[in-house]
């Protein structure tokens, strides 16, 4: 099946994709590669999901934020690239939690964006290396942040 079969599969609700906040593209193609810039938490309602992990978000609200952002960034494709089958594989995930000092499993909290990828390209093609890290902020107290690096499909 298709990424989009897979994802129109899954019922979920893709976001309106984001403006930028700042000076910079939400996605740039270089040659075969798709960077896609740091998104957030949004909503489809367009608002984005505020907090703190370990103080206004436990580790499970987290995890679906940061499921939140992978489906912000799946809208972000499809509103640069067409379609969600423009893309071969995730290559790069890089995933920034805004959390207390004392919360450690970051790893737990990004799983939400990459299990969602794996269920969209598949466990071959749908997880690449990956990077989670914790954060003292993040903008406008975001709880999860993540930027992708993927491949286009030929």
């Amino acid at each position: 099946m298709t990424a989009t079969q897979n994802f129109e599969q899954l019922g979920l609700e893709l976001p309106p994709a984001p403006a930028p906040k700042g000076v910079y593209k939400p996605l740039l193609v270089v040659d075969k590669m798709v960077y896609v810039s740091g998104h957030g938490p949004v909503q489809t309602n367009g608002e984005l999901i505020f907090g703190k992990v370990g103080v206004d978000l436990d580790a499970e609200a987290a995890k679906l934020a940061a499921q939140q952002v992978g489906l912000t960034i799946l809208s972000t494709i499809v509103t640069n690239l067409g379609s969600l089958d423009r893309i071969k594989r995730v290559i790069k995930v890089l995933g920034m939690v805004n959390a207390t000092p004392d919360f450690g499993p970051h790893p737990f909290v990004i799983n939400g964006c990459s299990e969602l990828f794996a269920k969209i390209w598949g466990p071959e093609n749908g997880i690449g290396v990956r990077s989670a890290v914790g954060m003292g902020s993040l903008p406008e107290n975001i709880p999860v942040e993540i930027e992708v690096l993927f491949e286009l499909a030929d």
